[in-house]
Order: structure tokens, then C-alpha cells, then sequence
């Protein structure tokens, strides 16, 4: 009929009768008449948070100084955020109308209270705080109700806090309460970037199908203002690229773009300055990489290079037999009016044949050597 029962140093219990509570238990042994076997033991561990809610509210209620003595209470409204300590130690983040309960006893619990209204930035202090516990061991818990933002360098980030466009974010680490409100982050490259403007299909003028490649270096003048007013800049800037191929290659003959390639990269320069002027947005430079013309428009201009080649080496080889024709009647003047020049030339000539020549017998002379070759080429 006597029932004892053990708590534990690390332990808090409630005496129950039939179900109903009746004190809180401390440490020790304790010992109770029960003839009826009515007595019952819950037991908590005081180092984990106490999850009966109802009980607690029940002694806060009716026994408030019972409540005070063994319980630390931490409730947060709905526009405040809480920092748990454990002895002095960071280990949670309460998110807003949250309700915690701790058995006094082994650690200190502290709350601090925070008030979202004050603003969305957490202090750079703060941020230290919250992030530097993971780095020991000892991760905080509800770190998803922070978001943190890291800005690499060469950037930075453009945040809309509820739909409003914030001031931009510079390199670094920032970090933002979550709670009551939506985030949303871009991180935005301010370097030089290459777009390609790849496989565009164009009709020229004459009806000729060309597929041409290009590409374009742009970066962002005025991040604020691009992203005011364009949804997306980068495509923006896209499809104004493929605009400016097609009026620069649509407006021309083949033979014009052939001729002056340079030309496409100066009209579709134009086009995107003036498109683009006031949307933040600066380009660099513009060219076609390529030109890819159809298979049979490819034999066509083969064939008429082939052509022009030909008509140019015939011109040149007449124009060199004209010129050697030229030179032989002015040598046939000379030699004319002149004995001795015509002498010469037969010594010359001669002297050609006799270095072809092993051996010569001369019979009558110089003249008659002469003579029988000028017999000989008759």
C-alpha cells in the first residue's frame, strides 16, 4: 500500500492520481500511500525542452509561483524573433509566436527578443553570431528563418524585399530575417560578358539563305535601372542582337555582304545603341564570326572565282606576250640601223649555242660559222 518512487538529478516528474496532476516531483525518493493504486509517475529529462504545454499553462494559470519555480517561459508575438542562449551560448533562433519551455535546473536559458518591425537587416554583428557557432561544432537551429546573402566580388546584389527594389548590395556578407516577409536575390556580374547569337536563318535581298553567327561583349552600366525597367536584360539584349542581323543582312545582296563584311558589324552596332539607350546596358563590341552559305550557292561563287581567275591569268598572259613582242621589234630597230648591235647579237648568240656544244671545228673562218648557222636556221 506504500508506492516509492525514484527522480533522477537530471530528471523533474508529475504525481498523477487517476490520470490528474497532482505536484511536480524534485530529485529523491519519494514515498506515497496507495491502497488503491492511483498514483502514477511522468517523468521529463531537464535538459531537453518540455513539450507538455498544457501542463504548464495549467500551473501558470493556477499556480504561478509553482510555474515561476521550476519552469523558464519564452513566448514571442507575432512580430518578434527570439534568440535562445544556453549558458551564454547561441543555439537557437525562435521564429515569431513561438512558445518554448525549459526545466530550470542544469543549463541557464535567456531569450532575446528582437522586433522585425525595426527592419529586415540583421546587424553585421549579429550575422557573426548566428554563422560562427556551425564553424565550432555546434550548429544554431532555425537558421532557415535567416537568409544570408553572400556577394561575390565583380558583383552584386540586386534584393526586392516584399516586390520593393532595394539599394544594391555590395561584395560581402549580408544577412536578412525571412520572417513576415518574401526575399527574393540576383546576384548580377558586373565584368564583361560574350553573348552568342547563334544559327540565325536570314533571306537576303536576293533571296539568297544565309545562316551567320555572331557575337557581342556587353556588361551593365546602371544594374538599378536595367532591372527597373526590363524583366530580364540579357534576353532583351538577345533579341535585339537577332533584330539588328536581320535588318543589317534582309536589306542587302550577297554581293554587298560578301564584299564589306564590316558592314553587318556597324548596322547591327547601330541598331543596339539605339535600342538600348537608358535600359543600363553597355556593349562593347559586335562581329560575325561566320557566314555560311547554302551547298549550291557554295559551287556557284566557286565557279565564278574559278571563272574570274582564269579571265584574269589569260589577260595577264597576253598582256606578257604583248610586252615580249614590244621588246623584239625595238631590238630588230636597233639592230637596223646598227651593224655593230647586229653583230653583237650574232656573238651572242653563238656563244648560246656553243655552250650546248662539246667540240666545234671551224673551216674558213669566223664569218663562215655564222654563215652556216644562219643556214641551218633556215
Amino acid at each position: 500500500m506504500l508506492k516509492r518512487f525514484i527522480v533522477k538529478k537530471n530528471e523533474r516528474a508529475a504525481l498523477l492520481r487517476n490520470g490528474d496532476f497532482q505536484r511536480i516531483l524534485n530529485p529523491g525518493r519519494h514515498y506515497f500511500f496507495d491502497p488503491f493504486n492511483e498514483l502514477s509517475l511522468t517523468v521529463w529529462h531537464t535538459d531537453t525542452p518540455m513539450l507538455d504545454s498544457e501542463l504548464v499553462d495549467y500551473l501558470r494559470q493556477n499556480e504561478p509561483a509553482e510555474a515561476e519555480r521550476h519552469f523558464v517561459c519564452m513566448e514571442l508575438s507575432e512580430d518578434e524573433v527570439g534568440l535562445r542562449y544556453e549558458n551564454e551560448v547561441l543555439v537557437e533562433v525562435l521564429p515569431p509566436a513561438a512558445r518554448r519551455f525549459f526545466w530550470r535546473g542544469l543549463l541557464a536559458q535567456r531569450l532575446e527578443k528582437l522586433d522585425l518591425r525595426a527592419g529586415a537587416a540583421l546587424p553585421t554583428e549579429m550575422v557573426k553570431r548566428l554563422l560562427q557557432p556551425s564553424l565550432r561544432g555546434r550548429p544554431v537551429l532555425g537558421l532557415n528563418g535567416v537568409f544570408v546573402v553572400q556577394v561575390p566580388a565583380a558583383h552584386v546584389g540586386l534584393l526586392r524585399i516584399d516586390g520593393v527594389q532595394q539599394p544594391l548590395l555590395a561584395p560581402g556578407v549580408t544577412a536578412y530575417w525571412r520572417f513576415n516577409r518574401d526575399l527574393q536575390l540576383e546576384l548580377v556580374d558586373m565584368r564583361w560578358q560574350t553573348m552568342e547569337v547563334t544559327g540565325q536563318e536570314i533571306l537576303t535581298r536576293d533571296k539568297v539563305g544565309l545562316r551567320l553567327n555572331l557575337a557581342a561583349t556587353w556588361r551593365f552600366d546602371d544594374v538599378s535601372t536595367a532591372f527597373a525597367k526590363l524583366a530580364k536584360p540579357a534576353e532583351h539584349l538577345y533579341r535585339e542582337l537577332q533584330f539588328g542581323l536581320r535588318a543589317a543582312v534582309g536589306t542587302r545582296n550577297l554581293d554587298e555582304l560578301l564584299e564589306n563584311k564590316q558592314l553587318i558589324d556597324e548596322v547591327v552596332s547601330g541598331h543596339v545603341a539605339r535600342k538600348l539607350a537608358g535600359f543600363g546596358l553597355e556593349i562593347g563590341g559586335v562581329g560575325v564570326k561566320d557566314i555560311v552559305l547554302p551547298g549550291e550557292m557554295k559551287t556557284i561563287l566557286a565557279q565564278v572565282v574559278e571563272a574570274g581567275k582564269a579571265a584574269e591569268a589569260n589577260v595577264i598572259r597576253r598582256r606578257e606576250e604583248t610586252a615580249a613582242t614590244r621588246s623584239l621589234l625595238n631590238t630588230a630597230k636597233v639592230m637596223e640601223d646598227n651593224p655593230v648591235a647586229l653583230r653583237l647579237k650574232e656573238l651572242e648568240t653563238l656563244e648560246r649555242v656553243a655552250e650546248r656544244i662539246d667540240r666545234i671545228s671551224v673551216f674558213g673562218g669566223l664569218d663562215q660559222v655564222l654563215n652556216g648557222l644562219v643556214t641551218l636556221a633556215k
